[in-house]
C-alpha cells in the first residue's frame, strides 16, 4: 500500500471514546494513514481532538450542507452525509488520492469465502493487502466507488444471497474513493441509497465486492453518530427519501419474516441502463 496515495477516513460524530473501527483496524493489520473526520457543530469536538491529536480533520458542516440537494428543509442535520461529502476536499488539501470511508462501529473486518470459494468467514490479519487489492481493482474499472459487503448481507450463511459470490451494483457503508472521481451524496438521509440507485440511472457505477465484509454494532444500540436520528424518524421516512429520488424504480416494502419492518425494495431492472449485445443491432437500410 502507498501510503501517500491512500488513508482510511472514519466518520465519527458524538462519540470520541467509542470510536470501535479504530481497534478494528488494527486488529486486522492496517498499517497506513488514518484521519477521524468530524464536524464543527459537534459538541465533543474538544475530546476528539485531546484523544487523537492530529489524526483528527474538523470541516464546516453548515457550508458542506449548501454543496448538495438534502431532499428535504427541515434543518436537522444529524446525519452522516455532510461528512461524506466533504470527504473529497479534505483529502485534496491533504494530499491524498485515493480513500475508504469508514463508519466508526465496526467491530471486524472479514473474509467471507475460503481458497475454495465456499462460504466461510475469518477475520482479516493483512488489511493492507486488501485495501490494496481494492485500490487496484477500482484503478482498473469506471467505478465511482467501490465497497465491502456487510455482515447483514449474509444473513442465511451459506444460503444467503451474498454467497453466491457475485458483485453487486450498490455501495453501502465503506466507500473506496478517489478525489479524481469525485461525486455528491444527496438526501440527509439513506444517503449511500439515494446515490448509488439515482446515479445508477444515469450511468454511474458502484459496486460492492462479497468476497471481504465488514461487521457492525447492532443498528441503533451505540448512542452518537446517526442513532438519535433514526430513533427520532424510524425506517419508513429513512426509506422513503429513495423513493423520492428514484420513484420509478423504489418503493416501500415490508421486509424480515418474524420480525417485519418497513425498508425500500429496488428494481434493478428499472433503475440501471442496459446495454444490449451487438447482435440487436438494426441491418442498414439497402438502397
Amino acid at each position: 500500500m502507498n501510503n501517500n496515495d491512500f488513508a482510511v477516513f472514519i466518520l465519527s460524530h458524538g462519540r470520541p471514546d467509542r470510536i470501535y473501527t479504530l481497534g478494528s483496524l488494527a486488529r486486522s493489520g492496517y498499517t497506513g494513514k488514518i484521519y477521524i473526520v468530524i464536524d464543527n457543530e459537534d459538541k465533543s469536538a474538544p475530546e476528539y481532538f485531546k484523544l487523537y491529536g492530529d489524526q483528527v480533520v474538523q470541516f464546516d458542516k453548515l457550508a458542506i450542507a449548501q454543496t448538495f440537494d438534502q431532499g428535504d428543509n427541515f434543518n436537522d442535520r444529524r446525519a452522516i452525509i455532510y461528512a461524506r461529502n466533504a470527504c473529497f476536499k479534505i483529502a485534496a488539501d491533504l494530499g491524498v488520492k485515493y480513500f475508504i470511508q469508514l463508519d466508526d462501529d465496526y467491530q471486524a473486518f472479514q473474509y467471507r469465502f475460503n481458497y475454495n470459494y465456499q462460504y466461510q468467514y475469518h477475520r482479516i490479519r493483512n488489511l493492507d493487502k486488501v485495501f490494496q487489492a481494492m485500490v487496484n481493482y477500482y484503478k482498473k474499472i469506471p467505478a465511482l466507488s467501490v465497497a465491502m459487503a456487510q455482515g447483514g448481507d449474509f444473513i442465511g450463511g451459506a444460503e444467503s444471497t451474498a454467497a453466491e459470490l457475485k458483485i453487486k451494483r450498490k455501495a453501502m457503508n465503506t466507500f473506496i474513493c478517489s478525489t479524481d472521481r469525485p461525486f455528491k451524496f444527496f438526501g440527509r438521509i439513506n444517503e449511500d441509497v439515494n446515490t448509488y440507485t439515482n446515479l445508477a440511472s444515469r450511468g454511474g457505477l458502484f459496486l460492492t465486492v462479497p468476497n471481504i465484509s465488514i461487521v457492525q454494532k447492532q443498528t441503533q444500540q451505540n448512542e452518537g453518530g446517526m442513532t438519535e436520528l433514526y430513533l427520532d424518524s424510524g425506517t419508513y421516512l429513512k426509506s422513503f427519501y429513495t423513493v423520492m429520488y428514484q420513484p420509478s424504480s423504489v418503493k416501500i416494502a415490508a421486509m424480515g419474516d418474524r420480525y417485519r419492518r418497513l425498508h425500500h425494495k429496488i428494481s434493478w431492472n428499472n433503475t440501471v441502463p442496459k446495454i444490449l449485445d451487438q447482435k440487436y443491432k438494426k441491418a442498414p437500410a439497402v438502397a
